[in-house]
């Protein structure tokens, strides 16, 4: 029987064992298995928190850009489409070809590294800012996310959760573009969306309600002639 338990105790689990002694030490016990029950939980959202390093796009003066973070998720790519999805408000930005219709170049290729550029678009602004009822003489930013469609790779961006930098005049008589953003109104009592709704938020087909918008003003006076066509 002696002999019995030195083998069972030689023969335990090294990574268990390991366990018990931290357990011992510590003081802590393991954590408790439980099922989580995500009802009532909204996912904070990421526009509360420092996000230097998320990918966004800007809406200002007539332009838009895409910033760093964009760039950085998609290092081999020049240039890119845009599609509006005008139902659920949403834009994806997807990888492209030069030779391709309605695509554009997004970042500066001149240097070795990559930089974001400001990209004029007086009609795709103007769709876009009487599509969300928004103010022209703002900047608007949107935070997005890269996902995968398929065999595709593209930024979803959410058209309503935006950050509102307002222009306002200071004691000099000089328009300033303020350096604190204000949220949508519904925002204020609320720390983000339900998890379920949050889930489905990115979900997206490609072919569903979205429309490739030429970005440049030429090709998007081309493209609203053949719409009205």
């Amino acid at each position: 029987m002696e002999n019995e338990h030195i083998l069972s105790v030689a023969g335990s689990d090294p990574v268990q064992e390991a366990l018990n002694k931290q357990t011992a030490v510590s003081g802590e016990e393991d954590p408790q298995e439980i099922i989580f029950n995500y009802e009532g939980y909204q996912v904070v959202r990421g526009e509360f928190f420092a996000h230097v390093y998320e990918p966004s796009i800007t809406f200002n003066n007539c332009k838009i850009m895409l910033n760093t973070a964009c760039l950085n998720r998609l290092p081999d790519v020049d240039y890119v489409q845009i599609l509006v999805n005008p139902e659920e408000k949403k834009l994806a930005l997807r990888p492209s070809s030069e030779g391709e219709k309605d695509s554009f170049l997004w970042c500066t290729t001149r240097s070795i590294k990559r930089k974001p550029k400001q990209i004029s678009c007086r009609i795709f602004f103007a769709k876009i800012v009487q599509l969300l009822e928004w103010n022209p003489n703002y900047r608007y930013k949107l935070l997005g996310k890269l996902v995968r469609s398929g065999d595709e790779h593209l930024f979803i961006f959410d058209l309503t959760t935006t950050e509102i930098y307002q222009r306002i005049v200071n004691a000099e008589d000089k328009i300033k573009t303020s350096r604190t953003p204000v949220f949508p109104a519904e925002w204020q009592n609320q720390f983000g969306l339900p998890v379920e709704e949050h889930r489905r938020l990115l979900q997206v087909n490609i072919f569903d309600g979205y429309t490739v918008f030429g970005i440049k003003d030429k090709s998007a006076a081309m493209s609203v002639d053949e719409h009205k066509e």
